[in-house]
């Protein structure tokens, strides 16, 4: 959208004023904007539900893994709400989710790494995403600034005609 109008006073090629826009176009900017920070909002927070279950994964192996558990029952999920009863055959070893539905057998210390590493990871994502969503929020801050005072002046403008 602002590359429509070419290179404004001082800034970048490309870019424009938004000062120089009319009230209507501020509007539907503000309104992508708004989409914009309304999606990246649930995608942060997609992230952060992904790191808690990865975080959960390695409680689960941390502390469900041992010697003394692999004696007693437990309940197997199947789906979200069935569990059936079960029992561990295995307690060196764990099926890891790798994503789209694959699995992969791997001793404690390589699950454990897997779900640190997926932890790390989903960490840096968070921060590189959180500093988007700070800087979007901030252009939504400065475009309704811009139609508050434009609307202010086209009062002033009507009341002094």
């Amino acid at each position: 959208m602002a590359s429509k109008q070419g290179q404004a006073q001082g800034g970048q090629p490309g870019q424009i004023e938004i000062t120089s826009l009319p009230v209507p176009q501020l509007q539907e900017l503000k309104t992508q904007l708004d989409a914009e920070l309304t999606h990246l909002s649930t995608s942060f927070q997609s992230l952060r539900t992904a790191q808690s279950k990865f975080r959960d994964c390695l409680t689960s192996i941390s502390i469900g893994l041992t010697t003394a558990t692999s004696q007693k029952p437990l309940l197997v999920p199947l789906t979200s709400s069935l569990y059936v009863p079960g029992k561990l055959t295995d307690h060196e070893h764990v099926l890891v989710d790798v994503g789209t539905g694959f699995f992969v057998e791997k001793d404690i210390p390589g699950a454990k790494d897997f779900y640190e590493r997926k932890v790390k990871d989903l960490g840096d994502s968070l921060k590189d995403l959180e500093s988007v969503i700070q800087g979007k929020a901030q252009n939504v801050r400065v475009v309704e600034e811009v139609i508050r005072v434009k609307v202010m002046n086209q009062q002033e403008d009507n009341k002094g005609s």
